[in-house]
Parts: C-alpha cells; structure tokens; sequence
C-alpha cells in the first residue's frame, strides 16, 4: 500500500509557503472581490484610488527602492556597527542616530541586537538602537515626505532618535543601580548576519557596480524592496479608500482632532492593536488627517505602532527577558505620546 501522507504534507506544506508570502496580495485581492459582489460601485473607486494614490507616488517609492538596494550592495550597513563603541553616554547617542538611520532589514536587526546583548554591549545603547530602528530609516524618510509632508519625516525622524536617547538614558540609570545585569532570555546566542557585522564589520565599497557580487545583490534587493512596498502600499490605498468612503469625518474629528492631549493619548493605544506595517500605515494616517485628525495624534499613532508592532514586539519578547520587555513597551508608549504632544506643540505654533 503506497504511503501518500509524505506527498500530502509536502502539498500542504507548500501551500503554506505560497500563503505566507502572498498573503498581503491575498488580501487586496479578497477585499476587491468582496467590494465586487456586494459593492460593485465602491469596487472600482478603491481600485482606482489605489491605482491614482501609487501613480503618485511612484517617484518616492523609485527613489526609496533605489536607496535601500544601494545601502545592501555597497555595505553601508555595516558602519552602523561602529556606533557601539566608546563610553556609555556615547554609545546611547550613537546608537539612537544609528538607529534612526539604519538601513536594517527586519531579518538583520533581530540578529544584531542578540549579538550585541550577548557581547556585553550596555542594555542602554541597545535599547536606544533598539526603539529608534522600527519608527525611521532612509526610505521610510522618502516615503513619509511623499505621502505626508517633508515636515512630517524630519519631525519622525527627530522623534526615533530622540526617543532612542531618553529610553538609552532610563535604561542606563536602572542598570547603575544594579537591576537589568542578565537581558537576554536563555538559550539567545550571538549568531547571525547582523551579529557578524558587529563581529568583523567589512569595508564598505562605494563603488558596488565594479563587483558582479554586488551588482547581483543590488539587483536582488531592488526587487524584493519593490514587491514589498507594493504589496502593502497597495493594502493601505485599498483600505484608506475604504475608510474615506465609509468613515464619517466627523467621527475621526470627534475622536482624534482638536489639540487636546485625549487625542494624543488615544492614537497612542489605539497605534499599538491597529498598526499594520511602518509603509502600509502612512497612507492611513495621511486620510485620517485629511478627515480631522490632530498631526499630533498621527505622529503619536505611527510611532506607537512602529516600536509594538506585532514584529518589533515578538523579537522582544524572544530575545529579552519580560522586565526588560515591560521597560521596552513603556518606554515606547510614553515616548510616542510626548512625540505626539511635542508635534501637535510645534505644528500649532
């Protein structure tokens, strides 16, 4: 009698692969399909919104593409590495700018930050690169001027790195005091492609297109920025229509406008369950403002969701033990709020 469960399993096994890394164009697809049958109307508007809101966009996610494949095939990368050395107060500030601007990939950062822990590199320098890195980088930065307002990504841009220093300094001034010796969960090792940049950091080679290597890897890494930034850009055009089309205005103005700190502190635990992906919730929140939202309570809102969305949160959790995970999730909440508040400060001026 043939066994057929090892074909089943590698069937099922497969199909799995196809959903996980489709899932998001799934769900554009499922959401159009579903406007289709019960909505036909609204199906060619969010269709056509999506479609317009990409067109005009394309030139940043061009350039933001472009930035992201070169800082890959030259190896910029590896010059953050050179941000945890020096004195503690250094090292915070060095590390919160490093992660302002790193150009990380969320496969790199994790590893990174296990490296560093388990090289004894301060918690308080970790820390400042570790809730920096999610709110900005260099693409994000294009992205975010295009979407919103240059105004809007220096504003971000100046929140990671500020929020890098004040969550670097408090961790620094527990670890004094002799709480926080042991981060790292059991078990967490110093492996991976972002450690062995700390490791032994490898020159980087401005001139990448002399190196087939590189030329491949600036290729590579174009391509798979590109469907990334599709995929989800085209999920938060989709829903962004969506909710222009069946949110009232004034429900968004009653719950998020004004200048009064409630706003702020709403979008701020509001950011954390409702957060779908750094480039997906630009769009999101460029129609909420549209629609009454406080600036203040939209930047509350994409820098609590960028340092406790479910990706940033897990490789927490798994790395670092659950005091250390709590100070991470309090410092990243109370971070986003002042972000916020300081924001809607500055814009009202």
């Amino acid at each position: 009698m043939t066994d057929v469960s090892l074909p089943r399993a590698g069937f099922r096994a497969a199909l799995g692969q196809i959903w996980r890394g489709q899932r998001v164009w799934l769900a554009s697809c499922l959401i159009l399909l579903a406007l289709a049958v019960f909505d036909p109307g609204q199906a060619w508007e969010s269709a056509g919104f999506a479609g317009d809101a990409l067109m005009r966009t394309a030139p940043y996610l061009v350039l933001s593409i472009a930035i992201a494949a070169w800082a890959g095939a030259t190896g910029a990368d590896n010059l953050i590495a050179r941000a945890f050395t020096g004195a503690p107060i250094l090292m915070i500030g060095l590390a919160a700018l490093a992660g302002g601007i790193s150009p990380f990939c969320s496969c790199g950062v994790i590893p990174l930050i296990a490296a560093l822990l388990a090289m004894g590199v301060p918690l308080s320098a970790v820390m400042a690169f570790w809730l920096a890195s999610p709110i900005m980088d260099p693409s994000m930065f294009v992205l975010t001027a295009g979407v919103l307002d240059l105004e809007f990504a220096v504003a971000k841009t100046v929140t990671a790195i500020g929020l890098g220093v004040f969550g670097g300094a408090v961790v620094h001034v527990l670890a004094r005091g002799g709480a926080l010796s042991d981060p790292l969960r059991e078990g967490v090792g110093n492996g991976g492609c972002g450690g062995a940049r700390v490791r032994a950091p490898k020159p980087v080679v401005w001139r990448f297109w002399t190196e087939a290597e590189r030329r491949t890897k600036f290729g590579k890494t174009a391509a798979s920025t590109t469907v990334f930034l599709a995929k989800w850009l085209t999920l938060a055009f989709l829903l962004e229509s969506l909710m222009l089309a069946w949110v009232p205005a004034e429900t968004v103005t009653a719950l998020l406008g004004g200048t009064g700190v409630m706003p702020i502190l709403t979008a701020t635990l509001v950011g954390v369950p409702a957060y779908l992906n750094g480039y997906a919730a630009l769009p999101l929140v460029g129609g909420l403002i549209d629609q009454g939202m406080a600036p203040g309570a939209g930047m509350a809102f994409l820098v609590a969701g960028g340092v406790t969305s479910i990706p940033a949160a897990m490789a927490v959790w798994a790395l670092a033990r659950p005091q250390v995970f709590a100070i991470y999730i309090l410092l990243s909440l109370s971070g986003a709020f002042a972000a916020g508040l300081l924001f809607q400060i500055w814009v009202s001026i």
